[in-house]
C-alpha cells in the first residue's frame, strides 16, 4: 500500500471476496504511515514522566489514509457498511467482514479483504486464496525487514490464533516445469491460479516457511 496508494490521486476501494464497491473515488490529499502497532508499550522506556500519549488516538480526517502494518484506517465519511449488532464492517453484498469501527467516524479496513485500484484502472477479481498468500507473504517480508522478527503468529477477528509461522528465507526463487504434471503437487499450493499462461517454464518469488496450525483437531498443544 506505501508504494501503491499516492496522494492526489483518486481510488476506489472494492470487497476482495465479491467484489463490491465499498469506497467510491475518494481522493486523498495525506498518505501518512502509522507508529508500530506495539508502539504505546514501549514509550514508559523512553520517558520519564507518565506517557504523554497514553489517551491519544489518531483520526484521520475525510482526505487522510493512515496505513498500518495490516491495516489502514479512513474516515468513514458517508460511507457505511457497519454492523447493527457490533462495531464489525461487512460488506453488503456477500457480508464477508473487511474491518471494525474504531470511534465514530473512524473504519479501521484489513489489507487481507480489501483492494484498492485507481478510479481510472480497471479491475479484474484475484482468487481469494492467491490473494491471501500473496498479501501474508508481504506482510512477512515487509515486517522482518523493519524489524528484524521473523516469528509471527495469525489471528482470527475473534483474537484467537490459528497459525505460528517462522519466516526462513524471503528472497525464494521457485521454478516450475509447465509440462511435468508430477511437479504440481509438489509445489503448487493452490493448484494451477500460480502458472503463468505461457512460456515452458514458470518462475515466481515466494517466501519460505515453517508454519504450526492451532487447530485442536490439528494440535492439541
Amino acid at each position: 500500500l506505501r508504494e501503491s496508494l499516492k496522494p492526489q490521486k483518486n481510488y476506489i476501494f472494492y470487497c476482495q471476496s465479491c467484489g463490491d464497491i465499498i469506497v467510491k473515488d475518494r481522493k486523498f490529499l495525506r498518505v501518512l504511515p502509522l507508529p508500530s502497532e506495539n508502539w504505546n508499550a514501549l514509550v514508559e522506556e523512553w520517558c520519564c514522566h507518565p506517557n504523554p500519549f497514553d489517551r491519544s488516538t489518531l483520526h484521520p480526517q475525510h482526505d487522510d489514509c493512515f496505513l498500518g502494518d495490516t491495516f489502514f484506517l479512513l474516515n468513514s465519511g458517508n460511507e457505511s457498511h457497519k454492523s447493527k449488532e457490533n462495531t464489525r464492517v461487512i460488506c453488503k453484498r456477500c457480508k464477508t467482514m473487511l474491518g471494525e469501527t474504531v470511534s465514530s467516524d473512524t473504519v479501521k479496513y484489513y489489507v487481507t479483504e480489501v483492494i484498492i485500484r485507481p478510479s481510472e484502472g480497471s479491475f479484474c477479481t484475484t482468487p481469494r486464496a492467491q490473494f491471501l498468500q500473496s498479501m501474508v507473504a508481504q506482510c512477512l517480508v515487509e515486517l522482518s525487514s523493519a524489524k528484524s522478527t521473523f516469528r509471527f503468529t495469525i489471528k482470527g477477528d475473534d483474537g484467537k490464533i490459528y497459525i505460528l509461522i517462522w519466516l526462513l528465507n524471503s528472497d525464494t526463487l521457485l521454478v516450475e516445469s509447465l509440462g511435468s504434471s508430477s511437479s504440481h503437487s509438489v509445489f503448487t499450493l493452490f493448484g494451477d491460479i500460480f502458472i503463468p499462461s505461457s512460456g515452458p517454464v514458470g518462475t515466481w518469488n515466494a517466501v519460505k516457511v515453517l508454519y504450526q496450525p492451532c487447530v485442536k483437531s490439528k494440535n492439541k498443544q
